[in-house]
Parts: structure tokens; C-alpha cells; sequence
């Protein structure tokens, strides 16, 4: 790498929730020269004395010292911040930290961007696209309408105690509903009764003996004897709901609420074993998504960028969306991240 470090440089930074991604490019053309990886970047739940070492460390990675100096232009697009406002508290916590890790490593950037991660991944878009609709459904699910390359309007994004429905979080929660909901019989039967109570480590003595369908949480084939009745909940009494309620839930409360994301998998899983409430719960939540989008009123044939690993290509709710999407004249653009957006947003800061 060491001749293409001999050129004018950009970097694009792509700080979430759970990491930071640092790419080096080539300003002249954007070819990839490097990409690191460091901690959490959202500019609102990261302490500024953290997310300045997280950024640190990514830049650190991916920029060899000898070549700092030939930076000439840094974006980052951080989950919490935005484009459309400098004294957006986010916006100006990212800022903050971003120059401090610059100055720490001595990379004298002349052209400092800051927006938000889904104002980047909506420039990663084939052909960085100015205008338009982003909508991002991972952990988090919200959309925004993109003019001149800053968000103008928002819909959703709300937070797990709000809002973000339709997201990994609202799925994650909605299995470990139907799982009570089964347990105290006011539910269907469910496979993700068990495979909620084995993902948390509940005892197998604790399971309802006679009342667990007979797929692990991968779908493979448990013992016989562990099938669900079609039609009721052979073996189920009172004391075995109880007790199954009385493991299960303490589990559930002992981590972050957030935490229930993890168990969105567990739902596409049940889903393609044909499981009515997993298929149930996908269909809501692709519903969902739908009207954060026409909240929007997008126009027929409107670029709509999605991100997020419901809506990327092995997603359990692209089809489902992209159904119900193609009605209204809409379809969806996957990018997988937003920095190539940033890459392309630094480049446009510094035309050659």
C-alpha cells in the first residue's frame, strides 16, 4: 500500500451503536486503501471522553502516521447526529469528538463532516444520491426523508420504549410475548415458547414437558415426545405455566431492554418452519415499516436507500416489505453500510 499512500487522502467514519468503522480512501477516485474497526460511536449514548478514544482507535488503524498528513478531508456519519443542524446536541458532541481524535493523531484535516449515519448510508446509494427517502430496520427502525444530503424529516426512530417498530427490538419483544402469552394461555402454541426459555438457559426440567414443538432454535429435530398439539397444549398445567413464568421472566429482566433484539433471529427462524405466530409477527412488523414509510408521502418511483440486517439480502422482512412497498410504486436500494457514503460525502468536501 505503500505508493497509494503517496496521494491526497479521505477518510469516512460509520459510528453505531455497536461499533465504529474507519475506511481510508483515495480522494481522487475513492478506491479503498484501509478499514479498521473500534467501539461504539453513537454520539448520544457514548460519553465524549469515550467516543473520542473509540474514534482515536479507528483512526489510529487505518491511517499509518506516515501518511497523516495527507488527509485532507474527514466525514463521519454517527447515530445520534445529524446534518441538518449544527447545534443538534449529537451533532455537536460528534464534532467535538472527532476533532479532538484528529488532533491527537496529528491529522490535519481541513474539511471536518459530521451527519448522521443514515445521511451517510443514504449517500452510499449507487450514484451518492442527493435526494430522497433512507430507511434503516435493524436493532432500531426509522425513516427520513434526505434533501441536498441532510434529513428533513423523521419518522420513528423513537427508542425501544417509544418507538422503532417494526425493528429487530420490536420483533425480539414480540417473541418473548408470544412466549408468555402461550405460557398463560392466552396464547397460540408457539415454537418460540422453548426456543426463548433455552436462548436464556432456562432448565430443561423447566420446559412444559409435552408442549415444546420439536425444533431446536437452528430447527433441528429435538427427541419425540416434545411436539406441540395443533390444536391445544397437551400436558401444560397450571403449575408448569407458572413455573415456566417464574424462570422466564426474571431472565428477561436481568439484561437492557434492548437485549431482547437478540431474539429477532429466533423469529425468522420459526417463520421459515412455517410457526403461524413467528409468520404472524413478521407480517405486523413488515406492516409496520410500511406505514413509518408512507408517513413520508413518498412519490411513485422515489429512491428509497434501505440499511439494516431485517431489509439486507438474507432479511426476513425484505420480501415481505418489498411486497407490500411495490403496491404504492415503491421499491427498496440495499446499501450494508454507510461508509462508502461517508468515503463519497469527505470526497465531495474536497473536490479535486
Amino acid at each position: 500500500m505503500g505508493n497509494d499512500l503517496n496521494q491526497e487522502l479521505v477518510v469516512g467514519l460509520d459510528a453505531g451503536g455497536t461499533r465504529t468503522r474507519a475506511v481510508l480512501a483515495a480522494a481522487e477516485d475513492g478506491r479503498v486503501l484501509a478499514e479498521s474497526t473500534a467501539g461504539p460511536g453513537n454520539a448520544m449514548t457514548v460519553p465524549v471522553p469515550q467516543l473520542t478514544d473509540h474514534l482515536a482507535e479507528a483512526l489510529a488503524r487505518v491511517v499509518p502516521e506516515g501518511a497523516r498528513a495527507r488527509v485532507v478531508a474527514v466525514t463521519g456519519g454517527f447515530a445520534g447526529a445529524t446534518a441538518a443542524s449544527e447545534e443538534d446536541p449529537g451533532t455537536s458532541r460528534a464534532r467535538k469528538a472527532l476533532t479532538e481524535a484528529l488532533g491527537r493523531l496529528g491529522i490535519p484535516a481541513r474539511r471536518v463532516g459530521v451527519c448522521s449515519d443514515i445521511e451517510a448510508a443514504f449517500a452510499a446509494a449507487p450514484g451518492t444520491p442527493s435526494d430522497g427517502l433512507a430507511l434503516v430496520a435493524g436493532t432500531g427502525a426509522v425513516a427520513m426523508r434526505i434533501t441536498d444530503r441532510h434529513a428533513t424529516t423523521t419518522v420513528d426512530g423513537d427508542g425501544w420504549l417509544l418507538g422503532d417498530e417494526g425493528s429487530g427490538f420490536w420483533i425480539g419483544r414480540s417473541a418473548v410475548r408470544a412466549a408468555l402469552r402461550m405460557a398463560d394461555g392466552r396464547g397460540r402454541p408457539t415454537v418460540l415458547a422453548g426456543w426463548v426459555g433455552r436462548t436464556l438457559g432456562l432448565p430443561v426440567d423447566v420446559l412444559p414437558k409435552g408442549s415444546i414443538p420439536s425444533y431446536d432454535h437452528g430447527g433441528t429435530a429435538l427427541p419425540s415426545g416434545t411436539g406441540a398439539h395443533p390444536t391445544g397444549i397437551p400436558g401444560w398445567s397450571p403449575a408448569r405455566r407458572e413455573d415456566f413464568r417464574r424462570h422466564l421472566l426474571p431472565a428477561v429482566m436481568a439484561d437492557p431492554p434492548i437485549r431482547l433484539a437478540r431474539f429477532a433471529p429466533l423469529v425468522a427462524d420459526a417463520a421459515a418452519e412455517k410457526d403461524t405466530v413467528a409468520e404472524t409477527i413478521l407480517r405486523e412488523a413488515a406492516d409496520h415499516l410500511l406505514e413509518t414509510v408512507r408517513a413520508l408521502e413518498p412519490r411513485p418511483g422515489e429512491r428509497i436507500v434501505a440499511t439494516g440486517g431485517l431489509l439486507g439480502p438474507q432479511g426476513p422482512l425484505t420480501t415481505p416489505l418489498a411486497e407490500r412497498l411495490h403496491i404504492h410504486g415503491l421499491s427498496l436500494d440495499w446499501v450494508a453500510d454507510g461508509c462508502p457514503g461517508a468515503v463519497a460525502l469527505a470526497r465531495l468536501a474536497h473536490p479535486s
